[in-house]
């Protein structure tokens, strides 16, 4: 007799340390599935009832208190369908990252993940011990194993699965995104389904928390490797798939659905760019935000990434002219800022300058004009923007890309001051990139939403007259690869210079990264986008002595 299962995988945007309102979301969404799709099961991200990563929260004492309560809400509600909820669990003096099955007002099954991540971003060794025993249900008449994320990276917990003679696996995450992870994702199940020779239901977490942004693309892989069912990436949603199963030796099988469009390099980014900021923003309560807008590419970008994720209404572009501030750029801002309807002020910053120039002027006497005057015109605009933000109740973007900040081709207490910064992890070569991608999504009847003559104009900080980042910087393209083997792939200088790039060079790029490490520590949160970005993946000592060389 035929064996049928329908299941929802809930794709939920949950926040961190509110587990009353992620166990809203919990019942809500259980009944939800029970009403509109007369759903089974439904399977929820991991750490669903804290959501991840909770960090140090999971030392405080009365977390298992509020996780008890939660638990307790949820048997309460006996709903009829089966639950797999994520939380951390913890026995005697040890905690573990478990998962629960529920049905109606009973706990059918406990599942401790096996494989704790501590590479990159995660450090869960931290906080979590390990379990070491399979789980495994037989729901319908149909043998179901769980695991916990990492559990899938490793061989072991889908061995000991087969072995059990599990005919379907449920995997919950919370797996943030970088680039192409959607495909390491695919080939990974691709793997684990043959391993295995029963499909893998793949539940993730979406939404932005810090720096981490969280994709969803949760997806349904059949035990022949295809992929059958994908979820929309960056949208939050409950999406149904049927779980059938001949007998009771056969793996089930899962008919294929529509899916969802694969996006390219650069919408991938620009989404999580936009979830990154709305949820970072409203989570914070925040009211809005407000940028300096310099008619450069960089805030160009940023602007436009802000009013997508935001609406005009709660961006607020400040243009904060000096004398060396080029019409080009007081022309596209004002352009730029009526193009998208937001509030927008220009404050020439000319006076202000004078004034700090005079308190400076017996600091100052008998030297030569040179960076430090630089830095003082953009420690204005700093000072104007926070002053704003403290006025209003906005949140300050910062505008500076990966490469600037790679190299500290930028100003402490300047254009580096505020709390986040959207392109943190995005290269200068790859802005230009994602403002092509932003125009083609514009109606081109009604102009482009970042200025053409931005895009094609040579970079610059206007910061002396007639300067170009070229001046002071290798250009982008060859600059951005260099960053990218040292700072993303750990090569040597000794390794990159043996690619074909100009030894100085090299030795000089590496040489600004090392010493601009003190700049970065103080430097806003942004978007992870790569595998490693300037943040909790990269962590080298300020005070070292480390030579360039092999």
């Amino acid at each position: 007799m035929a064996r049928e299962l329908k299941i929802i995988m809930a794709q939920l945007n949950l926040l961190v340390g509110d587990i009353e309102a992620n166990t809203d979301a919990v019942i809500d969404s259980a009944r939800r599935a029970i009403t509109e799709h007369s759903a089974q099961l439904i399977a929820f991200p991991e750490l669903t009832l804290t959501s991840y990563p909770p960090e140090d929260l999971l030392l405080r004492p009365s977390l298992q208190i509020r996780i008890r309560k939660a638990i307790d809400r949820i048997l309460a509600a006996n709903l009829d369908i089966v639950l797999v909820i994520g939380y951390p669990e913890r026995v005697d003096s040890l905690l573990y990252n478990s998962l629960v099955v529920i049905r109606g007002d009973r706990c059918l099954a406990n599942y401790r993940k096996q494989h704790l991540p501590n590479y990159q971003v995660f450090d869960e060794r931290r906080y979590f011990n390990a379990g070491t025993q399979p789980c495994l249900l037989e729901l319908n008449g149909i043998r179901v194993a769980f695991t916990i994320c990492e559990d899938m990276w490793e061989s072991e917990p889908v061995a000991q699965a087969r072995d059990a003679s599990a005919q379907l696996m449920i995997n919950i995450n919370a797996s943030p995104y970088h680039q192409r992870k959607l495909q390491e994702r695919k080939d990974l199940l691709f793997t684990r389904t043959r391993q295995g020779h029963f499909p893998i239901i793949y539940v993730n977490l979406v939404g932005g928390q810090d720096e981490l942004v969280f994709d969803g693309s949760s997806l349904v892989v059949n035990a022949d490797g295809k992929c059958q069912v994908l979820a929309p990436a960056f949208t939050t949603g409950l999406y149904p798939l049927t779980v059938q199963c001949s007998d009771e030796i056969s793996p089930c099988t899962i008919e294929p659905q529509a899916l969802a469009p694969e996006l390219s390099v650069e919408a991938e980014i620009y989404h999580a760019l936009v979830l990154g900021v709305k949820d970072y923003v409203d989570k914070n309560k925040f009211k809005g935000v407000v940028l300096g807008l310099s008619g450069g590419i960089d805030s160009a970008l940023t602007l436009a990434i802000a009013v997508d994720a935001l609406g005009a209404d709660r961006v607020h572009a400040v243009m904060m002219p000096f004398s060396y501030t080029s019409q080009l750029s007081l022309d596209a801002a004002a352009e730029q800022a009526a193009q998208q309807g937001v509030q927008y002020r220009v404050i020439p910053i000319s006076g202000i300058y004078e004034e700090f120039l005079k308190a400076l002027a017996t600091e100052f006497a008998g030297t030569a004009v040179d960076v430090s005057e630089q830095n003082l015109q953009a420690r204005c605009r700093g000072v104007l923007l926070m002053a704003i933000s403290n006025k209003h109740g906005y949140l300050v973007l910062t505008t500076g890309n990966k490469s600037e900040i790679a190299v500290g081709y930028s100003t402490l207490y300047g254009d580096m001051a505020g709390g986040f910064d959207v392109l943190k992890d995005v290269s200068k070569t790859m802005v230009y990139r994602l403002s092509v991608y932003r125009n083609t999504l514009f109606d081109p009847n009604h102009g482009s939403i970042i200025p053409q003559q931005v895009i094609d104009r040579p970079p610059s900080a206007e910061l002396a007259p007639g300067q170009v980042d070229q001046d002071s910087l290798p250009p982008y393209d060859e600059l951005d690869q260099i960053l990218e083997y040292y700072v993303e792939k750990d090569f040597s200088a000794a390794a990159i210079i043996a690619m074909g790039f100009d030894a100085e060079v090299v030795k000089r790029v590496l040489r600004l990264v090392d010493i601009n490490e003190y700049k970065r520590r103080q430097s806003p949160v942004g978007v992870r986008l790569t595998r490693r970005g300037f943040g909790r993946d990269r962590r080298y000592p300020i005070t070292n002595a480390w030579p360039l060389g092999d």
